[in-house]
C-alpha cells in the first residue's frame, strides 16, 4: 500500500502546483517525503521541541501521526512578493509600502513573518487542492502545521511557511479521532 500512497502523494503534489494563485503568480514550494527514515527524523525533531512549546500534548500527538504515516506532501510559500492588490489585509495601506518596510522575524521551529496574505491564500487553496485529491482516491489525509514548521527547521522545505499533509491507507484513518498523549 505504501507505494499506493506515494503515487497518490505525487498527484496531490501536482494538484497544489496548479491550484489557483493570485495574480497567476507562483510562489509555492512543494515536497513529498516518502522515506522512513526521513519520516522518523521529523517526528523526532517535533518530539524534541514538544517540551517547549504550551501544546507539547499535540506536537506529540502529531509526531506519532508523522511517524506512522506512509508519505508526507509539504506545502509551503517561498520568497514571495506582495500580490499587488493594495487590500490592506497585512496590516499596511499598499503593497509597495508592506514590501518596502517588511522585516522577517523568525520563530523556533514556526515562520518567518509577516506575510501577503494574497499568498497565505495560495498556500490555502494548494492544500484544499491536494486534499481533494487524496480524498478523490481514498488516501486518509490530514492537513497539519506542526509538520510543515518541523520539516522546514530540518530543511526538507525552504519555504518561509510550510503546512504538511500526512498521508496513508488504513483500515481507520490514524489522522481522526486521535487523543492528545497524556503527560
Amino acid at each position: 500500500m505504501k507505494e499506493t500512497a506515494i503515487q497518490v502523494a505525487q498527484l496531490m503534489a501536482a494538484s497544489a502546483r496548479t491550484a489557483p494563485k493570485a495574480g497567476g503568480k507562483d510562489f509555492l514550494e512543494i515536497a513529498v517525503i516518502t522515506l522512513d527514515d526521513d519520516l522518523k527524523k521529523i517526528a523526532a525533531a517535533m518530539r524534541d521541541y514538544a517540551p517547549k512549546s504550551t501544546n507539547e500534548a499535540f506536537w506529540l500527538r502529531d509526531a506519532s501521526n508523522i511517524e506512522n504515516c506512509q508519505a508526507l506532501v509539504l506545502v509551503g510559500l517561498g520568497k514571495s512578493l506582495g500580490a499587488g492588490y493594495d487590500c490592506g489585509a497585512c496590516g499596511i495601506a499598499t503593497c509597495a509600502e508592506f514590501l518596502k518596510h517588511r522585516q522577517t522575524t523568525e520563530k523556533d521551529m514556526g515562520y518567518s513573518g509577516p506575510h501577503c496574505v494574497m499568498r497565505m491564500m495560495d498556500i490555502g487553496a494548494a492544500l484544499v487542492s491536494a486534499a481533494k485529491t487524496a480524498s478523490l482516491l481514498n488516501l486518509d489525509n490530514r492537513v497539519q502545521q506542526r509538520v510543515g514548521a518541523a520539516a522546514r527547521a530540518l530543511g526538507y522545505i525552504k519555504a518561509e511557511v510550510a503546512m504538511g499533509i500526512p498521508v496513508g491507507f488504513y483500515g481507520k484513518s490514524i489522522f481522526f479521532d486521535r487523543a492528545a498523549p497524556k503527560h
